[in-house]
């Protein structure tokens, strides 16, 4: 009788474990990522891409934006930064975004080495490279325009459409995730593409505001601001919060009388939450007459608001756990005495 061997295939050897190992194909080696190591790198990129909106922040608030007056180098002499607090401050940030860039590159490469390889998880990586390069041009720009608007505007709505992706690519990367209708009734899926729209004009309105506000990233020299009313500007920012408000609210209602999933109920308590959140910071901010700290604490909520919105929307096709199989219980007999005479009498 022969003996049979059994032949398995490498990619099957990676979906647990060690986020990646050495196979060899022929003779040469390649480096292989497993699903769920895939996912925790896109997770960890789509938290640090956050971190540097507020991290960018603390350096317009703290009027450091030209602290290194030129780009790429900080100085016309020196990569480095001076001895100074304002080019410091610059320059970490710098140095900051330069690290999460090489970690993004790095998730951007884990997706040629996944198994097994998807073409969408690829576009979705490689596209936040893209975003990312970008964004180093428009930094330079708002640099070399001394903080001109536009620029300053253009640079926080590509990082929020960055950590968009930064989040889709989350979602997509559940070793669960297959394209599946949205575990809602029409209406409420329209609603909630409705409240993340509503979110991501309440963005641009915020970068609007920022535009014609007083803090314009460089305390010693006079910045060029948008020509429009603050009043009237912070306003139309403040209804359009206000609508976002009356829309969560109402998507709190939708979420407990119609059919969806626990999944799609959580993540509105979430949503709910920042927004009451932001709205709190945002009329503060305005009644103290837009102090740094606070107006920071607002950008912070503004990124931690997008991501709750774009989570949410996404909840509607995010896999779900399947439920536990339930399985009868087996009723043993017991096990009979003996008869015989003795027992008889």
């Amino acid at each position: 009788m022969s003996n049979v061997s059994e032949n398995r295939h490498p990619r099957a050897e990676l979906e647990e474990g060690l986020p990646g190992d050495l196979r060899q194909s022929g003779d040469m080696p390649i480096l292989t990522v497993s699903t769920v190591a895939f996912r925790r790198l896109a997770t960890a990129a789509a938290v640090l891409l956050a971190l540097i909106v507020v991290s960018g922040a603390a350096v317009r608030l703290t009027g450091s934006g030209l602290g290194c007056p030129t780009w790429p180098r900080c100085t016309s002499t020196s990569i480095v930064a001076p001895a100074s607090y304002h080019a410091w401050v610059e320059f970490g940030n710098r140095v900051v975004t330069t690290v999460v860039g090489v970690f993004v590159a790095v998730v951007a490469l884990a997706s040629l080495a996944r198994q097994p390889r998807r073409r969408d998880l690829v576009l979705l990586a490689w596209a936040q490279v893209a975003g990312f390069v970008g964004q180093a041009v428009i930094g330079g720009l708002s640099v070399l325009y001394d903080l001109a608007p536009p620029f300053v505007m253009a640079h926080f709505l590509l990082s929020m459409a960055m950590v968009w992706a930064a989040l889709l690519l989350v979602h997509r990367a559940d070793p669960g995730w297959h394209p599946r209708r949205p575990a809602a009734e029409r209406e409420l899926t329209w609603l909630l593409r409705l409240v993340s729209a509503t979110a991501g004009a309440v963005l641009v309105l915020g970068t609007i505001t920022t535009g014609t506000g007083p803090h314009a990233g460089d305390g010693g020299k006079h910045i060029r601001r948008l020509a429009l009313p603050l009043e009237r500007v912070t306003q139309l920012h403040a209804d359009a919060a206000l609508l976002l408000t009356g829309l969560v609210v109402a998507t709190l209602f939708a979420v407990r009388l119609t059919d969806t999933t626990a999944v799609v109920r959580r993540r509105a308590l979430w949503l709910a939450g920042a927004v009451g959140l932001q709205v709190a910071i945002g009329y503060t901010q305005y009644f103290l007459n837009l102090p740094p700290g606070v107006v920071e604490l607002h950008v912070a909520g503004a990124t931690v608001l997008w991501c709750a919105a774009v989570w949410l929307q996404l909840g509607l096709a995010a896999p779900t756990a399947a439920a536990p199989v339930a399985v009868p219980a087996t009723r043993t007999a017991r096990p009979q005495p003996l008869r015989t005479a003795a027992t008889d009498t």
